[in-house]
């Protein structure tokens, strides 16, 4: 597709960088044609903390990310990464940072130890410092074991906790995860978010775009939802799910006719949609006299609710109300009661 310029978005003069943070954009823009992919991003990441881009595939996350890595030029708007701006000062926010993309950039046939030597010598490192930095990435990384097998031998998430290794080579201050853990397992997914928490607990500032809710609700200390190229929400995991509904009531109907009764007499209260289970999920305050004023206002001859359950609001919720998608792989897209930070 080709890349078209957009004078009414000209980039803006860049601005000082704001004290404490390790990412700021303001504005950006970016469209192929007439497809606008980003229409007005802002986004301010603060540094040491793991900041969550969450969004539906399409929604402008991996455009956002090649933005800020220096990858690609917007068409408009001004973004600084670690004080720097990513236009005027590329190769300074090439120096502080490192990317690290869906799938492993590795050369299957060298071992892990090879592989991460090669990275340090590239990255300026002498011959003795580049083994030394191997060695110790290796270790951290719990893949010493496997320091002399090649990488052709890995699982999925030896692969993954290789090239994470890889992307700190340099000691980068802000490093970007884009959907870090697409197509691993959930034994290998908790490998990594481990890795990403203590990463975080050790300074590095993490960027992270996924589509898994779980993930950005036990890893992010903040997160912002994008939906068609825009920011539609930004905050905390509680202060996102406060934001839909505080408690949800899940309702399931006795058949289609009472499900569509009881979604056009609800109407906005409505957080959830499932026709085929006929389940809908409604905001409440979660106190019985309002459970009690909702299960009558829909169902005053108790003909049409065949059960209902109480839950606390979930980034589900979140995503739902504000993309209106649907979040990838629903088995690892469930946030239970009980989930926490790594």
């Amino acid at each position: 597709m080709t890349r078209q310029s957009h004078p009414h978005h000209e980039p803006e003069p860049a601005a000082a960088p704001a004290p404490g943070l390790a990412v700021e954009a303001r504005g950006l823009h970016k469209a192929y044609g007439a497809v606008h992919v980003l229409d007005g991003v802002d986004l301010r990441v603060r540094s040491g903390d793991v900041f969550a881009l969450l969004g539906p595939n399409g929604a402008g996350k991996t455009t956002t990310v090649r933005i800020l890595a220096t990858l690609l030029a917007a068409d408009g708007g001004t973004a600084r990464v670690a004080g720097h701006d990513v236009t005027a000062e590329r190769a300074r926010v090439r120096r502080a940072i490192s990317l690290t993309g869906q799938y492993a950039a590795l050369d299957a046939q060298q071992t892990g130890a090879e592989n991460l030597r090669m990275m340090a010598r590239l990255s300026g490192l002498s011959r003795p410092a580049a083994a030394r930095r191997a060695t110790e990435l290796l270790e951290r990384f719990d893949l010493a074991g496997a320091a002399r097998r090649r990488v052709a031998t890995y699982s999925g998430g030896m692969r993954r906790r290789l090239d994470l290794a890889a992307s700190l080579v340099g000691a980068p201050s802000v490093l970007f995860l884009d959907e870090p853990t697409t197509g691993l397992d959930p034994r290998s997914r908790l490998a990594v978010w481990e890795v990403v928490g203590e990463l975080a607990r050790g300074g590095v500032t993490v960027f992270l775009t996924t589509q898994y809710l779980e993930e950005a609700d036990r890893l992010a200390d903040r997160i912002a939802v994008i939906d068609g190229g825009r920011i539609v929400a930004e905050g905390t995991a509680a202060e996102l799910k406060r934001r839909v509904a505080g408690t949800r009531l899940d309702l399931t109907l006795t058949d289609p006719a009472a499900y569509r009764h009881a979604a056009d007499l609800l109407d906005t209260l409505v957080v959830r949609r499932d026709p085929e289970r006929l389940l809908l999920g409604v905001t409440t305050d979660g106190r019985a006299a309002d459970v009690r004023r909702l299960l009558d206002a829909v169902d005053p001859e108790h003909r049409l609710v065949q059960r209902f359950a109480l839950h606390t609001a979930t980034l589900d919720d979140v995503f739902l109300t504000l993309t209106g998608g649907t979040p990838a792989t629903p088995a690892a897209a469930t946030i239970s009661e009980e989930s926490s930070r790594v």
